[in-house]
């Protein structure tokens, strides 16, 4: 993909999440605008994967985790979904660290729990989106 590529589907995919968020509002839980945000976006044709296991490498040493992703779109963009009064740095190191270890070029750290979701979105770029050709 390229950085052009990666920013239109990271648009496409707030502007779903925006949607989802017209039709529930703030203050439901995180699970129910995971399954509506992911119902939205397969409908919409993008390829989809839920609570995807993130394996560590330390060393030699490679393993399961717990750790989860919430999705992954296209597989290139994960996305990190809260639904809490505000977003603290960690959930933004949170994220930037599942990118990493995953190798994608980008990240959305989305808060349902919000009156408008763009006042509360954090889009992340790593240095694998940097690496991307430009068209």
């Amino acid at each position: 993909m390229t950085k052009k590529e990666v920013t239109d589907l990271s648009y496409k995919i707030v502007g779903l999440a925006i949607k989802v968020h017209k039709a529930l509002g703030p203050g439901l839980l995180e699970s129910i605008y995971e399954k509506c945000f992911k119902y939205e976006l397969e409908k919409n044709g993008y390829d989809v994967k839920q609570q995807v296991i993130v394996n560590l490498e330390y060393d030699d040493l490679v393993f399961d985790s717990n750790l989860k992703v919430d999705l992954l779109v296209n597989d290139c963009i994960v996305i990190e979904l809260k639904s809490v009064d505000r977003l603290m740095p960690i959930h933004e190191a949170q994220l930037l660290t599942y990118m990493k270890i995953l190798k994608k070029p980008q990240g959305l750290l989305i808060n349902f729990n919000t009156i408008k979701i763009t006042s509360e979105l954090i889009p992340l770029v790593n240095d694998f989106f940097k690496k991307l050709d430009e068209e």
